[in-house]
């Protein structure tokens, strides 16, 4: 039976939670992100025509397009600084929450229409 030094089981089982913590954030402000676009391409005709990747389906194509990008960048960021890292998951999970409910509100005729 081979004896292993403690610690050395305590390194190799680490778990780190700032890459589950990254995602998450991440989505959200992509999620958030997406909603912010579609409001300023639906008021400005500057930026719904920038916005048209695609004739065929209109600004939207920009607009979803740039909330992908963004999102994942946002993902690569944080996973890269964040990946040995143990993060205070209640910060991460309101802020996430937040910005969440704020693009699930704001993709809303009633209350995007107020902007």
């Amino acid at each position: 039976m081979s004896a292993q030094h403690p610690s050395a089981s305590a390194i190799s089982t680490a778990h780190f939670n700032g890459s589950g913590a990254a995602a998450v954030l991440a989505a959200s402000s992509g999620s958030f992100l997406l909603a912010v676009l579609a409001i300023l391409a639906d008021q400005s005709g500057a930026i719904k025509s920038f916005m048209i990747f695609s004739k065929a389906t209109g600004p939207l194509s920009g607009v979803t397009t740039c909330a992908i990008v963004a999102w994942l960048t946002a993902w690569l960021v944080l996973h890269l600084r964040w990946k040995r890292r143990n993060l205070v998951l209640r910060r991460v999970n309101l802020i996430a929450f937040v910005l969440l409910a704020l693009g699930v509100l704001l993709t809303f005729p009633p209350i995007a229409d107020l902007f």
